[in-house]
């Protein structure tokens, strides 16, 4: 996450930004983030995945409303613009509250569901998640000729005692990632329509747990819909470039 009040980073840096999020000869991230001034809102996040195409992150939305928090630029709550428009959020018991786009469609497919939670995600229902090669079984579904040219996130979801676990490989990283907040989500609304789950949704990923609280319409859609989880600083520093 890079503080971008005062403007400091070109956004046309895309080799600079793949090269910060290099596990190897970078500092290591699924993806950059630029909280910067907004003329309108509280601040604007913006977020590159790894290859330095730009997408809506649910988990970067928290961890930019902790920054600006901590930055003294919003209180309890916000109004911020991300990629995919506007979003309100507030904190509460240190939990961070997102609220996210409302979900018209879940479109079934015969080996998951697809729909949009600010970005593209098709879940698939497993019964061997531990086992699943994930970047074998998520590239099939994420370069599929169905979702092209756009292409897709890929989850995978199993119900264990009564407990939702989720695994998930993501585009613009090109490989499994410990958590996603837009996939947590994605997961959360499908099980919630598949298998009649009322809100709120908790859900386990490798990254930790989150909870999709929202509200269901008489026509099967989903609104108010709230992507609830923690952020944590981990360090701070400077990057000379």
């Amino acid at each position: 996450m890079i503080d971008n009040r005062e403007p400091v980073f070109d956004v046309h840096q895309t080799e600079l930004i793949t090269r910060l999020c290099h596990r190897k000869y970078g500092v290591g991230a699924d993806g950059l983030i630029l909280l910067n001034t907004h003329r309108h809102y509280d601040f604007e996040m913006v977020y590159f995945n790894a290859d330095a195409s730009r997408a809506m992150c649910g988990n970067g939305s928290r961890c930019a409303v902790h920054l600006a928090h901590q930055l003294g630029m919003i209180g309890e709550q916000t109004t911020f613009l991300a990629e995919d428009g506007e979003h309100t959020a507030f904190i509460r018991n240190g939990q961070i509250h997102i609220r996210m786009v409302d979900v018209q469609e879940i479109q079934k497919e015969a080996e998951g569901y697809f729909l949009n939670t600010g970005t593209r995600h098709f879940v698939s229902i497993v019964h061997n998640l531990a086992d699943l090669d994930i970047v074998q079984q998520g590239r099939k579904i994420r370069y599929d000729a169905r979702f092209q040219p756009q292409g897709t996130n890929a989850n995978f979801a199993e119900m264990i005692d009564g407990t939702i676990h989720m695994r998930i490989y993501e585009k613009g990283v090109e490989d499994e990632t410990l958590s996603s907040g837009t996939g947590v989500t994605a997961v959360a609304l499908a099980l919630a329509a598949a298998k009649n789950i009322p809100s709120p949704v908790t859900v386990h990923t490798q990254g930790g747990q989150l909870s999709v609280s929202f509200t269901r319409t008489a026509d099967h859609k989903f609104t108010d819909i709230y992507m609830i989880g923690p952020a944590v600083k981990v360090f701070e520093g400077t990057v000379f470039v």
